[in-house]
């Protein structure tokens, strides 16, 4: 029925970073299989003691593709070296070998584990994290279990992520069974009859609930049709357990998959998801909860084989509680930068020279446990959160945001994109390249909301942007400036002052978004400043005034705080926040973790 995705309908990002590959396992020759793999833009130049970065790898679920995971993957592969794989016969992968055991678990995860080892660094011991959505989800845990056939990735694997996983087995496989048996056409004819009326068709509305928008039925819409019938049939049956005797043997489900797990796990769902409700996350938390130490051995069928799972390790079982409401940053920034230089790239693309804050030494190199502790973290995203949580526009920015913040504090800091900025930047500020693009940015923004002009640094010797043309432009409107940089100044502040304009320091970290305190301060000393400026607008008859803030650029820092500022005292949405930044500052908050972390800031969801 449905045609197969077109390479030329994939944004920039995984049309750059794709290839088509053939691979042979020990059961079948896959010829066309998708392979997404973005290397660290960095990767050479940061630590690899006691190994690289992990490979953060995106496993698919049934009916999927490598495409779902491009909002996420426009983040995370700024963080880590990334790979994504269209399993056989679905995205741009080839619909061949046509057997239906080469679609059965064992097949698949097989094939999985050899294009993982085809691009892990396995000479200097790379790690992996799992990333999967539902169906792969389970495929994920299977090959993460060290009591599991898969013994050259399982050992390997530093943690799992499962958004909207799989917990167990259907329990009526025989009626599941039955209606895999109908034929392609009529099966056909059921998915036109389901998918009528398009983007709010009943197959939409089921992956993603009724309250979806648009953007986001209309996404999954195309991924509905690029789904293949012959595919689905194949995945599905192969996923299914054999009922012999009434035992459940084979299949890709089930609580031991999930016990036998000895890493760091989280787990997120959507309150609206109506294909894997919420309630599988618990019971797969309970098959992961193996208590404390003193928890005697456990036994679980596995794959139809028994095996002792005894953890190593204690578990620390997190549920966070439901918030009340997603305000998340949809990824309009996506779709307006998607066919530009992405920020990562060109946040790297100057870490051979100096940069802003750059350090005398590097800052201290985080741990990177071989074995990181186990622990079970899990999240459920209120409505509108459904089964395409991870890709829609309302939710994408605060999963993302999660993912940065389990991979930071569950396997290790080293993932922290504003660590990793601090660790390549070297030398001063002011070297040629970097002054060059400083003088290409625009001094002062537009107005913000009668509040805030957004600024770069002054640089005293400039004959654009130094402290006595500032005056001459500005002194009249802005009164006020807030110096967010980290170092001391390159301006006299002193000549500010001295006409009249306050100077005000709170210095910050570049490259790492502001804490949630940093922002309180931030807010409260600008009500200060504020009330400040209405005494003095009354005593020098001032009829327009404004405080200007800057960091370096006076993009990203910058505008994470008159973010925040919008947001907390004036009432705004975030997304309308963050837009009304980009059109007074163009293009607005540039890196993509800052991004996330506003969005998670006002999710609702505790990380």
């Amino acid at each position: 029925m449905a045609s197969p995705s077109n390479a030329d309908d994939d944004p920039k990002l995984l049309r750059e970073h794709s290839e088509v590959k053939s691979f042979t396992t020990s059961r079948f020759t896959y010829p066309e299989i998708r392979v997404f793999h973005r290397k660290h833009p960095r990767a050479n130049a940061l630590p690899k003691d006691p190994a690289p970065l992990p490979l953060l790898v995106f496993i698919h679920g049934l009916g999927g593709s490598v495409a779902q995971f491009e909002p996420l993957l426009t983040s995370l592969t700024n963080n880590a070296s990334c790979l994504a794989v269209d399993l056989p016969g679905c995205g741009l992968s080839g619909f061949a070998p046509k057997s239906w055991e080469a679609y059965s678990v064992p097949a698949l995860a097989e094939l999985l584990e050899l294009i993982i080892e085809t691009y892990r660094d396995g000479a200097q011991e790379q790690g992996v994290v799992l990333i999967a959505h539902s169906m792969g989800s389970a495929l994920a845990a299977r090959l993460a279990n060290t009591y599991g056939p898969h013994k050259h990735v399982s050992r390997h694997v530093k943690g799992l992520v499962g958004i909207c996983p799989v917990p167990g087995d259907p329990k009526d496989v025989k009626g599941l069974k039955r209606l895999l048996y109908i034929p392609n056409w009529a099966f056909n004819l059921y998915r036109r009859w389901d998918q009528w009326g398009g983007p709010y068709s009943a197959s939409v509305t089921r992956f993603l609930g009724p309250d979806a928008d648009l953007p986001s039925r209309e996404l999954q819409y195309r991924f509905n049709r690029q789904s293949r019938t012959p595919v689905f049939r194949r995945m599905a049956w192969g996923c299914l357990p054999t009922i012999t005797k009434g035992e459940r043997e084979g299949g890709l489900f089930g609580e031991p998959t999930w016990a036998g797990l000895n890493i760091p796990v989280f787990l997120i769902g959507g309150k609206a998801d109506k294909i894997m409700p919420p309630s599988g996350i618990e019971q797969i938390v309970r098959a992961l909860d193996v208590g404390d130490d003193s928890t005697p051995i456990a036994s679980h069928r596995f794959r139809g084989f028994t095996e002792s799972l005894a953890p190593n390790t204690t578990t620390s079982k997190t549920t966070q509680p439901l918030p009340k409401s997603i305000s998340a940053i949809t990824n309009k920034d996506f779709e307006r930068r998607r066919d530009q230089p992405r920020d990562g790239e060109e946040a790297y693309e100057e870490s051979s020279t100096p940069r802003e804050d750059a350090q005398t030494k590097p800052p201290p190199v985080p741990e990177q446990p071989t074995h990181p502790k186990k622990v079970v973290k899990s999240t459920i995203l209120e409505k509108p959160a459904g089964h395409g949580l991870f890709f829609t526009p309302k939710t994408v920015r605060t999963v993302s945001g999660l993912i940065c913040n389990f991979l930071n504090e569950s396997i290790t800091e080293r993932f922290h994109l504003g660590w990793q900025l601090q660790y390549l930047s070297v030398g001063g500020k002011w070297d040629v390249k970097n002054l060059e693009k400083w003088h290409k940015v625009p001094p002062v923004s537009e107005p913000i909301c009668g509040v805030f002009r957004a600024m770069k640094t002054l640089r005293e010797a400039d004959d654009v942007h130094s402290p006595t043309v500032f005056i001459s432009k500005y002194g009249n409107v802005i009164k006020d400036v807030i110096d967010i940089s980290h170092d001391d100044p390159r301006y006299n502040a002193q000549e500010l002052e001295e006409h009249g304009i306050k100077y005000h320091k709170y210095a910050t970290v570049s490259k790492i978004p502001p804490t949630d305190e940093e922002v309180v301060h931030f807010n409260d000393m600008v009500d200060q400043i504020r009330a400040d400026q209405k005494v003095r607008a009354a005593d020098g008859g001032w009829n327009e005034y404004y405080v200007g803030v800057h960091c370096h650029y006076g993009f990203n820092r910058t505008g994470y705080f008159i973010v925040c500022y919008l947001v907390d005292r004036l009432g705004m949405d975030v997304q309308e926040a963050v837009d009304t930044f980009a059109r007074a500052r163009e293009p607005g908050i540039r890196h993509t973790h800052f991004l996330d972390r506003l969005s998670l800031r006002y999710s609702g969801v505790k990380s």
